[in-house]
């Protein structure tokens, strides 16, 4: 398998797609109190990506299609570019549970990346998510791997999150230390940084890491990437900032930058950088909740950006507006979607086109 792998890559979030694979919301756990309001924010998601693009939407069973149908109906999605299908998910954060997938231009091939799932190493109900990939596996009849780790005599299969590592397509990885390599919500025990870096040479034909340090307060997945920096380009990356010294995020986002500052391509070139301030902290039943404008979604025609009703989300949308000048940036009010603790990009896994 290896000899084929590296045939294959990962293409970047901003490259051609086939179709967005998401799911619908019906865990009320994880929206208390508040479940009732997150549907109108996923189908707005859902009617702009609509307008352009396939949606590929997993719903629970037969009843809740028909009824997800009328609602998406009702409130303008164009239904004939959504295909419906019934599997059962725990929760709809397909950015982590759903498949990676990898393309081969050449022989016009796609396969799967088929990575373990076990809640970020925090829920127990995962049985029914860690199923997802082999689905979509078969109804796309492509080939999944189930990677695991690289130069061990024992077959141990890796456990990893989409939301975990951010990639530019030719060879630059993004990722965190508290997420990955940290004792608390430990994905693969006994695993160090050339685990990791081995991992994504082998499986993603990646030869350059950027670890940055520490995520930001209430992300209950201990330090995910997509909430602090991003590629929006081969050499170009948005990060997240913060201005307010008495802030929680302040030393660690600084930290943060000041890492990425002395970072390289892969070409041994520097990146780009564009600073993007963090929200007003967004505080929902006295927890703070992981706010971050950073959790955007690039699709063919649109980048969707969460914002949160807070006085910097005027200034996020015109630096967002004048880096993506050949798609609409819509912005999407997250701050009641955020109580489940992610938003736009947590929720979306783009199938790239061949």
């Amino acid at each position: 398998m290896s000899k084929k792998i590296s045939e294959f890559r990962m293409p970047a979030e901003w490259e051609p797609q086939k179709s967005v694979w998401m799911a619908w919301p019906h865990n009320k756990d994880d929206w208390p109190r508040l479940f009732k309001k997150i549907p109108n924010v996923v189908g707005k998601i859902i009617k702009y990506l609509t307008k352009h693009q396939r949606i590929d939407l997993l719903v629970n069973n037969t009843k809740s299609i028909k009824k997800t149908r009328i609602y998406l109906e009702k409130i303008g999605c164009n239904i004939s570019n959504i295909k419906f299908h019934k599997i059962k998910t725990d929760r709809l954060w397909l950015r982590d549970s759903g498949p990676i997938f990898l393309v081969n231009k050449k022989k016009r091939e796609k396969t799967i990346l088929d990575f373990k799932f076990n809640a970020w190493s925090k829920y127990k109900n995962f049985r029914n998510d860690n199923k997802i990939n082999g689905y979509i596996s078969r109804y796309l009849n492509i080939e999944s791997i189930l990677p695991k780790k690289v130069n061990s005599n024992k077959y141990k299969r890796v456990v990893m999150e989409g939301g975990a590592f951010d990639s530019n397509g030719s060879g630059s990885i993004l990722l965190t230390r508290e997420c990955l390599l940290s004792s608390k919500q430990k994905r693969n025990i006994g695993f160090k940084k050339i685990d990791y870096e081995n991992l994504f040479s082998e499986y993603l034909n990646a030869k350059n890491f950027i670890w940055l340090n520490k995520g930001i307060v209430g992300d209950d997945t201990h330090g995910h990437i997509d909430d602090i920096a991003r590629f929006v380009s081969k050499n170009t990356i948005m990060i997240a900032v913060e201005s307010n010294s008495s802030d929680k995020n302040y030393n660690a986002l600084k930290e943060n930058f000041k890492i990425l500052s002395n970072s390289y391509d892969e070409n041994g070139k520097k990146f780009k950088i564009i600073k993007v301030p963090m929200p007003s902290p967004v505080v929902i039943n006295k927890t703070r909740v992981p706010a971050s404008y950073l959790n955007f979604f690039i699709s063919n025609k649109t980048v969707l950006v969460p914002v949160f009703n807070v006085k910097e989300d005027k200034k996020v949308l015109k630096i967002f507006r004048k880096f993506f000048t050949n798609r609409k940036v819509i912005a999407i009010d997250c701050s009641d979607l955020i109580w489940g603790f992610g938003a736009i990009h947590c929720m979306t896994q783009q199938e790239p086109k061949i």
